[in-house]
């Protein structure tokens, strides 16, 4: 029978004073030397090597798991929701969303399209999201429409705190039928849209399609995000408006998502993320 050990365990387990026959030999490894040294044990001997080698690898690998978890639990840990409530004389509006969610969406703004789309927003980013909105859409909804997006970009903003930890980069690209539309975006704390989808109709349904471009301004504008949005493929309105709000969605995702690699740190070679 051989058994490799390390040689510093040889202290504690030969004894000079041992007289007994040999009756098999160890052959055990010493890490500063490039050779193998034999030496003779007892059955005793060679039974507390066993049970010194096995207590050694199970307590490595339990401290090895412990630090793991311990990793994991507090990247995850934090409380990642926003919650905002913007009142003006043309607007009443409530939005709670939480990063970590599981895609339960809530939405009432008074505009049937505008609620689908934050649908496919919590959906599609696995976000929380709960928006509840009141205007003046006797007029249009053009005051609701941007409202209830500076109050999400707002919301966005809260969650998100110092970004510590996070993958801060998304890209994604959806296609809905004939529609195909890529976004892009970095959660910089520096905010630019750059918009390039060409909506063949003036509406859909009721909803003005020049709204899309405003949305996604005025929450680029609160959150401090860069967002770039291409229209790939597309020709019906409706396709290329829901593509567009799934892309977001999943782009968003990537980047609001942990990189457990970056072990809590700042993604940023500055060593902060801001909107100052």
């Amino acid at each position: 029978m051989e058994l490799s050990i390390p040689s510093s365990h040889l202290a504690t387990i030969s004894s000079p004073s041992s007289s007994q026959a040999l009756k098999s030999k160890v052959r055990v490894f010493s890490p500063n030397k490039n050779h193998l040294q034999f030496l003779n044990l007892n059955p005793l001997q060679k039974q507390l090597i066993k049970m010194e080698s096995k207590q050694i690898t199970t307590t490595t690998c339990s401290a090895a798991a412990s630090q793991a978890g311990a990793s994991l639990t507090a990247s995850t840990s934090v409380n990642r929701v926003g919650e905002v409530k913007r009142v003006t004389k043309e607007t009443n509006v409530q939005v709670k969303i939480n990063l970590d969610g599981t895609g339960i969406t809530d939405s009432d703004t008074g505009i049937p399209f505008l609620d689908h789309m934050l649908d496919q927003l919590a959906s599609h980013g696995l976000f929380d999201v709960h928006v509840k909105a009141t205007g003046d859409i006797h007029i249009d909804d053009h005051h609701t429409n941007e409202d209830v997006a500076l109050a999400i970009g707002t919301s966005l903003l809260q969650a998100l705190g110092d970004r510590k930890g996070i993958n801060r980069f998304g890209d994604f690209t959806a296609s809905l039928d004939e529609s195909l539309i890529h976004v892009s975006l970095d959660l910089s704390g520096r905010p630019y849209l750059g918009y390039d989808l060409s909506i063949p109709t003036q509406r859909v349904g009721k909803y003005d399609t020049q709204l899309v471009e405003h949305f996604f301004q005025s929450l680029v504008n609160t959150s401090g995000m860069t967002l770039h949005i291409r229209q790939l493929a597309g020709k019906n309105s409706h396709h290329i408006i829901e593509a567009t709000f799934k892309a977001f969605a999943r782009a968003l995702r990537q980047a609001t998502e942990y990189d457990q690699r970056r072990q809590g740190k700042v993604p940023s070679s500055k060593g902060v993320l801001s909107r100052s």
